[in-house]
């Protein structure tokens, strides 16, 4: 607990200004590449999953329970120290965006799959009956629907992955905590350097839940009308 005594110290921090902006960018660059990616690969991996080919089922989910039942960090190290050992080497950056996308692909694979599964078999059968593709049926008829029931839920999910960034400071990748780090061990004032870090995360979680309810008005133009 901090004494009565304590003097606060926040004045410090400025000159390490421009290290936090920087680690604050580069979490968003992080989060935004990964937001799409993830998604996208999510929603490739339900498809697969949903779809009738039984050995692509069985990869994707294998893909699933792997990365659900693993600690991301560990994730992270597999891909950073482990994969040069087989020759794929990649930089701090790349290694720590690519375990972010894995992560992500694999729990909105999940959340997608549920809203497709929660899809009225009618509107199936209203799809075959016009004469679309299994590709357009998907597209078209599932998965706007799909999405608009586990929208929530993604989006929580990619507030989890944002904040789960902060572990890719232990390859030095240059993110907020990062930054907040290295600040510390300069100037030795944990309290507040970490009190500040941790209100940009509350900001950024909290701006991102805005963001994507914005998506989610002009994306589902239904809902309005419902209004």
């Amino acid at each position: 607990m901090i004494g009565m005594d304590y003097n606060f110290q926040f004045s410090e921090l400025w000159p390490y200004t421009n290290l936090i902006v920087d680690g604050l960018l580069w979490t968003i660059a992080l989060t935004l590449i990964t937001t799409i990616l993830g998604c996208l690969l999510g929603t490739l991996g339900a498809a697969a999953r949903a779809g009738r080919n039984k050995l692509l089922k069985h990869l994707v989910g294998a893909y699933v329970e792997l990365i659900r039942n693993t600690p991301f960090i560990v994730q992270l190290f597999f891909i950073f120290f482990g994969l040069p050992s087989i020759g794929i080497k990649l930089t701090a950056w790349e290694a720590g965006l690519l375990a972010m996308v894995i992560n992500l692909g694999a729990y909105s694979t999940e959340i997608i799959r549920a809203g497709i599964e929660a899809t009225p078999k009618g509107q199936l059968e209203a799809a075959r009956t016009l004469g679309l593709s299994r590709v357009q049926t998907f597209i078209r008829v599932v998965l706007p629907p799909a999405l608009q029931t586990i929208y929530p839920a993604l989006t929580s999910q990619c507030i989890i992955v944002m904040l789960g960034s902060a572990v890719l400071s232990q390859i030095s990748v240059q993110e907020l905590t990062f930054a907040a780090n290295f600040i510390q061990s300069r100037n030795f004032l944990s309290f507040e350097v970490y009190l500040v870090v941790a209100l940009l995360y509350l900001a950024l979680a909290v701006l991102m839940r805005q963001l994507f309810k914005v998506v989610h008005y002009y994306a589902f133009p239904n809902l309005r009308a419902r209004k």
